[in-house]
């Protein structure tokens, strides 16, 4: 019963920006407590990686390579997640997924929530920065 629903993706130019959005429902109380959104990206012949993911406290954990270009926006009224991307590089280019993984393993990074066995998946959305 649980949705994750991205949308924003689509094809830009290096240095330009996108946003992508990711609506959730259908989930219980209890999961909304254990839960974090984040993002996570994968291209073709490269490993699942960690975006940016919101913890329990608001405050959000970014990998090394968006640091300063990317930024997760949380409205928890609309348990909707936003990542602006900005001066996007042909390196960002992935099948963006939104993903809910518990929050405890937030606390041990990003590559660790990736991997999460109980995580919730959305379908994804493309993003393609040409150079």
């Amino acid at each position: 019963q649980v949705r994750l629903v991205e949308s924003g993706g689509g094809s830009v130019q290096a240095g330009g920006s996108l946003t992508l959005s990711c609506a959730a429902s259908g989930y219980s109380a209890a999961a909304a407590r254990a839960y974090c959104l984040g993002w996570f990206r994968q291209a073709p012949g490269k490993d699942r990686e960690g975006v940016a993911a919101v913890d329990r406290d608001g405050m959000t954990k970014y990998a090394d390579s968006v640091k300063g270009r990317f930024t997760a926006v949380q409205d928890r009224a609309k348990a909707t997640l936003y990542l602006q991307m900005n001066s996007l590089k042909a390196e960002d280019t992935a099948m963006y997924f939104c993903v809910g993984v518990r929050c405890a393993l937030l606390d041990y990074g990003l590559g660790t929530a990736a991997a999460d066995t109980f995580a919730y998946w959305g379908q994804g959305t493309q993003v393609s920065v040409s150079s």
